[in-house]
């Protein structure tokens, strides 16, 4: 029993070494939203639109992260489906795509100037 935690650990250790960890994973699926300013408002709401039918997701998802026990995460071989993987990267994107229309007020009317009297 003692010999099986022990090989266990090793094979733990050496998952999380060879850059496949589910922590190193998930964290890479986080983008940044500064990449998608340059792009123009509507292309970028039919690109979020078209990634988000094609994963079956929400236009507004947002990225989830697992919580091994005991701190483990970093040695934690990443045991998603491929599809699983497929669709965090695309809610990763989603959200950085979001963060870019909210700061840049996309897919808003535009407001209307008030010229002030004078």
């Amino acid at each position: 029993m003692r010999w099986n935690m022990i090989v266990l650990a090793s094979c733990l250790v050496t998952a999380g070494c060879a850059g496949s960890s589910m922590a190193e994973r998930q964290d890479a699926d986080i983008q940044s939203s500064l990449q998608y300013d340059s792009v123009p408002c509507g292309q970028l709401l039919a690109q979020r639109n078209a990634l988000a039918q094609q994963h079956n997701l929400s236009t507004k998802a947002k990225p989830t992260f697992s919580n091994p026990a005991m701190g483990f995460g970093p040695f934690m071989p990443d045991v998603r489906s491929k599809a699983k993987q497929d669709a965090d990267k695309a809610t990763g994107q989603m959200d950085a795509m979001n963060r870019s229309i909210d700061r840049r007020d996309c897919g808003k009317p535009d407001q209307q100037k008030k010229l002030l009297p004078g």
